[in-house]
């Protein structure tokens, strides 16, 4: 490859690289997990609005439909009509050799509200959330806010692409067709996908989705998200339910300072009123922490102001783990295929986000599962790595052998580089870490 070449790759779009078309082997340890989440609950409120909508059960059922999506993502099958092919062949899930039409395929997709499709996938995640998690150890800090905060959440959100090459009609357009919004929840402790919205305009602010955050919150529960949701009537909205957040200072905001409640060589903690010079202030009292990393100050701001529940450092420390929401937008996008779009409809886009996400769940399930047998933090188990293992599995298998899912990737979790390297930058972090609050001590 030439130089010119590889700095050409550099600054692509990974989202637009070439990837495999080879659809993955099934596998029946896979297809019962996710089966399992797929009760008959999952679908009754979801056939309700089927019928009321006037749609007809026929040959495309709606739980036919669901394992068409689903299988469409897990076994990443690069098109509708190399999804056909196996279906004709081989059979999907329970679903016995099928003979369909593409264009009735594609008519279903593109007609089939993604309204139902999101029914089956709330009832389905409430499903995977009541499955008992396998123990699996923590850092101390965040097993010290686990006790005071059982629901932790991380949100934000992430714009989806159209690819021009992926979508013949688009091909001619001027500029790329953006795909529209998710909004994406994940489960601090676990890494599950919990909920997930979509929107038809790519451009929408993250604040638009915060009444659908706010409701979906319980009471005492926990949220960590960026400055794309900073709002002082949401952080009011979130107080007066007893709810709670932490999230960056947006810049320019201006506050005043009513109580130190301590601070050091690194560090400043202050309960504060925000919106000082403006007609609409923030009504509820916030709490700043001011953090000096390297050479510059971040301030985080949470409406939890008692620092016996929720100290200084462990309001930094709950930042940090905002990004594992990043690496689910990552891993849906470009392991799970997100990026590639299988209509150019809005409707269907929908539907795959609904059905990659559900996926997503039950692929962070199994790595809990997998921490748990190697006594590791969750944190420190590769999904990536996990989901290219099942292709190990499947040969195990094939070649006679008669392995149990977890115990084998346990067995073999270096060779498959199941669990992730501690890199330099990390062991830095933690070093700067340890000088900043060791004032504390």
């Amino acid at each position: 490859m030439s130089k010119r070449t590889k700095l050409d790759r550099r600054k692509s779009n990974p989202d637009f690289r070439a990837r495999n078309n080879l659809p993955s082997p099934p596998i029946e340890e896979i297809q019962r997990r996710i089966g399992k989440s797929l009760t008959p609950n999952s679908f009754a409120a979801a056939r309700g609005q089927f019928k009321a909508l006037g749609l007809r059960e026929r040959i495309l059922t709606l739980p036919v439909m669901v394992c068409f999506v689903l299988s469409l993502v897990w076994r990443r099958i690069a098109s509708v009509s190399e999804l056909l092919r196996i279906l004709e062949r081989e059979g999907l899930f329970d679903i016995e050799p099928l003979h369909v039409t593409k264009q009735a395929l594609s008519q279903r997709l593109d007609k089939l509200p993604a309204a139902v499709f999101l029914a089956v996938f709330n009832e389905a995640l409430q499903e995977i959330a009541k499955q008992p998690v396998a123990s699996t150890p923590v850092c101390p800090e965040l097993a010290a806010i686990r006790h005071k905060f059982p629901v932790c959440y991380v949100a934000d959100g992430s714009t989806l692409e159209a690819l021009r090459k992926q979508l013949k009609e688009h091909r001619e357009e001027a500029q790329t067709r953006l795909g529209g919004k998710m909004i994406g929840v994940i489960d601090v402790y676990t890494r599950r996908g919990v909920r997930a919205w979509y929107g038809t305009k790519a451009t929408a602010n993250d604040k638009s989705f915060s009444h659908e955050i706010s409701e979906f919150l319980v009471k005492g529960s926990l949220v960590i998200f960026d400055t794309g949701f900073f709002s002082f009537p949401l952080f009011d909205h979130l107080t007066d339910e007893r709810k709670f957040f932490v999230t960056r200072l947006r810049e320019k905001t201006a506050y005043k300072v009513v109580e130190v409640l301590s601070e050091g060589q690194y560090y400043r903690d202050e309960i504060v009123e925000c919106g000082v010079y403006r007609s609409n202030p923030c009504r509820h009292k916030l709490r700043i922490v001011s953090v000096l990393w390297g050479h510059l100050w971040y301030r985080y701001v949470t409406n939890v102001l008692d620092d016996n529940q929720l100290s200084a450092r462990e309001v930094c420390h709950l930042y940090r783990r905002r990004w594992r929401v990043e690496e689910a937008f990552l891993l849906t996008k470009r392991l799970l295929g997100l990026s590639y779009f299988w209509s150019s409809s809005q409707n269907s886009i929908e539907i795959q986000v609904y059905a990659t996400w559900l996926f997503y769940a039950v692929l962070t399930s199994v790595c809990t599962e997998v921490a748990s047998a190697l006594s590791q933090p969750v944190e420190r188990i590769s999904v990536e790595m996990v989901f290219r293992s099942f292709y190990h599995f499947n040969r195990a298998r094939e070649m006679g052998e008669d392995p149990v899912l977890i115990t084998f990737l346990a067995k073999h979790a270096k060779l498959f580089g199941l669990v992730k390297e501690e890199r330099k930058r990390h062991r830095e972090k933690d070093k700067l870490n340890q000088l900043i609050w060791g004032s504390l001590s």
